[in-house]
This record gives structure tokens, C-alpha cells and sequence, in this order.
């Protein structure tokens, strides 16, 4: 950063240039620096000049540099105003990346339920023509023993020839059935390599969106690190100018009084002087002063007159004009109420986290109490966006609660936001509708709880900015 806190007479460490897009911002970022050490240069070789110079003389020198200050100053606000656009920029990216990931997320667990029914299909198959493949098996070993019984020791058997006969009817009916059931075993093996193959394809799509939610994931981390780091740059920046310049600013008043009593010790002197000038003169003064008065007493008169009438006058359009704001107070006063009957609220709310809502509001949670806004199981590591454009007014530890976040909303709103694993932004950050502002916890399946408050009353929150207002609304 630009930060000089650590060095004497507030000499700043210019950082070394950084290859790649993010080098090109900060290297718009840090191109007014070179003036900012020289000017910080002059201000330390200006102490050292002061005790050889008049006042008069360090007093000019403190205001050329206090000059060249202010032109720092506003070419730093130029500055900023790019990396405020650069900022923006980046706020939209987070925004369509936090979509994207979503999405992802969505494509992802519709990936995973459809392995899970193809697993369970697969199975279900292989214990099926497993089954089918032990019944055929004892049948053709019973076809191969009697195949191998030679036709005379088949008369010579103990069996009366209607036996043998029935044996044999039951053998011929018995191949052809046999011949159908392996026909279909062939059939049921061909569709479970299908299965098979289905399954093995779904794997590798599987696979690769987990791939691409990563990659998005990685890429949101950098742009809100990014994001993190053009604030704080901004902010340190524009404290140590105003500092310098305060700094300045005071040294130069102090400057000025000493001047300005060396100039009344200078008056006094020739007051002195032209003290016994003016004894000579006081003669005709006081005659010059006596011809005035009355002059002015004449022109008094007329003056009081004129002014009479000018006061009359001006109560009169006094009265009219009050007239007139009581009529304009009284509109502005019935436009307040129907405002107030029928507020605009703001569009475009979302939920913080994609994920499964587990606890409804006006449900029981898990405690037994009633749930005053709606708990959401998310995946691991995915990204927390702000429900609606705000400002953060609480971010941190609070109490048993963990991670928790607050975000002032438009039209008496507030958004209260548990269960975060890392808070990716700070109190007093303006967001926008759908801007990333923290993620999940990296393991397990984690619970995101969303509260949405009106003038201090909790409302359903799957009803939006736009639910009516006090308790109770489910």
C-alpha cells in the first residue's frame, strides 16, 4: 500500500511495480506517488531551512507548498474516481460470478441425484441377472447329467417305461424354455453395460463441474481480494494527503499571527508618530465633524422614513409568504401520509445462499422456538451475496450466534445473516443487489440463516422486500 506510519517526517515506501492486469490497476493506482515523495521531500527540507530564514520567507515557502498540496489533492481525487470505477466494475463481475456460481451449484446437485439413481439402477441389475444366472446354471447341469446317460442303461433303469417317457416329454419342453430364459439373460447383460456406460459418462460430467464450480470459486476469492485491496488503498491514500495538508494548513495560520503582530508593532509606531500631526488637525475635524452631523442628521430623517415604509411594506409580503408556506406545509404533510400509507419498497430480492430450505418462518426450529426467518442448508465453501443493495452496519463475532452480518437496506429494511465461515467484507461498505460479501463454511453440509427485519418487526423473507409490514407474516 501507500501507507508511510512507520518512517520519519511521514516519508512513504513506494511499492515495486507488479507485472499482469492487477499490476496495471495498481500501477494507475500509484502514479501520482513520485509527487507525493517530493512534496513530502520539501516538507522535511523546509524544517530544516526555517531556522535560517524570516517569517515572511518560510511563511511564502509554506504557501507554495501547501499549493502544490491541493493540486496533489485533486489529482488524487481523479485518481479515485477511477478506482472507484474500477471498483464498480469489479462489483458487477462478482455479481455475474456469484450467479454463475449458483447456477453451477444447481447443475452440480442435479448431476449428483442422477448418478445416485444410476448407481441404485446399476445395482439393482447385477443382483437381478445374478439371480437369473444361478437358476440357469443348475438347470444346464441337470441337462448334463442326464445327457450323459447311455440309452441302454436308460431301459435297464428301475423306472417303468410311462416314467421314462414322462422324463423325457419334461427334457424336450424343458430346451426350449431354457433356450428363452438365456436369451434374455443376453438382453438384461446388454442393457446393464448400457447402464454401465450411462454411468460412467454421468461420472465424468459430474467430475467436471465440480472442476468448473472451483475454478469459479477461486475466481471470486481473487476479485474480492482484489475488491478488498482498492478500498483499503483508496482510504489510506486519501487520509495521508488530508493529513499532510491539515498539517500544512496549521503551520501556516500559526505563520500569519506572527506576521500580523509584527505589522501592529509596526502601526503602533508610526501611530506615535502622527499623534501630534492629529492634536493639529483636531480642530477642524471637529468643525468638519459638526457640519456632518447635522447633514447626517437631516439625511437620518429622510433615512427613517424611507425606512418606515419599506418595514411596512415587507410585513405586508411577510404575511403573504406565510400565507402561502402554510399552504405548501400543509400539501408537503398530506404527500408525507400517502407516502407513508403506501411505501415503494425495493425490487430485485433474492435469498443470500443457494441451497435446500430446511426451516421456514413461522416454523419450529430445531430448539422448539418459533423461527423468525428461514435457515437454508448450502454447500460447503459457497458464496453469501447481499439480498438487496445496502450498507453494512454490523460484521463480526456476536455473542453464541458466530459470523454474523447486518445490512441496512432502503425503506426501514434490515438483513440479518448467520453462519458465515469467512466475512469478505466491513462496517460502513456500500453493496450492491446479488455482491458477493462472505462464504460458507469449507466442510459438512452448513446451515445459512436469513432474517429480514421492517421498522425493527421481523417478515417472511421467501416474500420479499415488498411483504407486509409487523409480526407475525408467514
Amino acid at each position: 500500500m501507500g501507507a508511510g506510519r512507520d518512517h520519519p517526517a511521514g516519508v512513504a515506501l513506494l511499492p515495486l511495480p507488479v507485472s499482469g492486469p492487477q499490476g496495471a490497476g495498481r500501477r494507475r493506482a500509484c502514479s501520482w506517488r513520485p509527487a507525493l515523495l517530493t512534496a513530502t521531500l520539501l516538507v522535511i527540507s523546509t524544517a530544516a531551512a526555517a531556522q535560517t530564514e524570516s517569517p515572511g520567507q518560510t511563511l511564502k515557502r509554506v504557501e507554495q507548498d501547501l499549493q502544490t498540496d491541493k493540486a496533489l489533492q485533486r489529482q488524487l481525487d481523479r485518481q479515485s474516481q477511477t478506482l472507484q470505477k474500477e471498483l464498480d466494475e469489479l462489483r458487477d463481475r462478482l455479481v455475474g460470478l456469484a450467479d454463475q456460481e449458483r447456477a453451477q451449484e444447481d447443475e452440480l446437485a442435479h448431476l449428483e441425484e442422477s448418478l445416485t439413481a444410476l448407481e441404485t439402477q446399476e445395482r439393482n441389475q447385477a443382483e437381478k441377472l445374478e439371480g437369473e444366472r444361478q437358476q440357469i446354471a443348475a438347470l444346464l447341469a441337470a441337462l448334463q447329467r442326464v445327457a450323459r446317460i447311455p440309452p441302454e442303461a436308460a431301459l435297464a433303469r428301475p423306472d417303468g417305461p410311462v416314467d421314462t417317457l414322462r422324463s423325457a416329454l419334461l427334457l424336450r419342453d424343458t430346451v426350449p424354455a431354457l433356450r428363452a430364459r438365456a436369451d434374455a439373460l443376453a438382453q438384461a447383460l446388454t442393457r446393464l453395460a448400457e447402464t454401465r456406460e450411462t454411468l460412467q459418462a454421468q461420472r465424468t460430467r459430474t467430475y467436471a463441474a465440480r472442476l468448473t464450480l472451483i475454478d469459479r470459486q477461486k475466481e471470486i476469492g481473487q476479485l474480492v481480494a482484489r475488491r478488498e485491496e482498492l478500498s483499503r488503498q483508496t482510504e489510506e491514500e486519501r487520509q495521508q494527503v488530508a493529513q499532510r495538508t491539515a498539517r500544512l494548513t496549521g503551520q501556516a495560520a500559526d505563520l500569519r499571527q506572527l506576521m500580523d503582530r509584527i505589522e501592529a508593532e509596526r502601526r503602533a509606531a508610526a501611530a506615535m508618530a502622527a499623534k501630534r500631526e492629529a492634536e493639529r488637525l483636531e480642530a477642524e475635524r471637529r468643525e468638519a465633524e459638526r457640519r456632518l452631523a447635522e447633514q447626517r442628521a437631516a439625511e437620518q430623517r429622510q433615512a427613517e422614513q424611507k425606512l418606515a415604509e419599506q418595514k411596512a411594506a415587507e410585513q405586508r409580503a411577510a404575511e403573504q409568504k406565510l400565507a402561502e408556506q402554510r399552504a405548501a406545509d400543509q400539501r408537503a404533510k398530506a404527500e408525507a401520509e400517502n407516502a407513508r400509507a403506501a411505501p415503494s419498497p425495493p425490487a430485485g430480492e433474492r435469498l443470500p445462499v443457494g441451497g435446500r430450505v430446511t426451516v421456514r418462518y413461522g416454523e419450529a426450529d430445531r430448539y422448539g422456538a418459533t423461527s423468525r426467518g428461514v435457515t437454508i442448508q448450502a454447500r460447503a465453501g459457497s458464496t453469501v451475496v447481499s439480498p438487496q443493495a445496502g450498507t453494512i452496519v454490523f460484521a463480526g463475532p456476536f455473542r453464541g450466534y458466530g459470523q454474523i452480518l447486518i445490512v441496512e437496506h432502503s425503506h426501514g429494511y434490515h438483513s440479518l445473516i448467520a453462519g458465515f465461515g469467512r466475512i469478505d467484507t466491513a462496517v460502513g461498505r456500500r453493496v450492491a443487489t446479488g455482491e458477493p460479501i462472505g462464504l460458507m463454511p469449507a466442510d459438512g453440509s452448513p446451515d445459512l440463516y436469513f432474517e429480514l427485519r421492517r421498522h425493527g418487526q421481523p417478515i417472511n423473507p421467501q416474500r420479499g422486500f415488498g411483504a407486509p409490514e409487523g409480526k407475525g407474516q408467514g
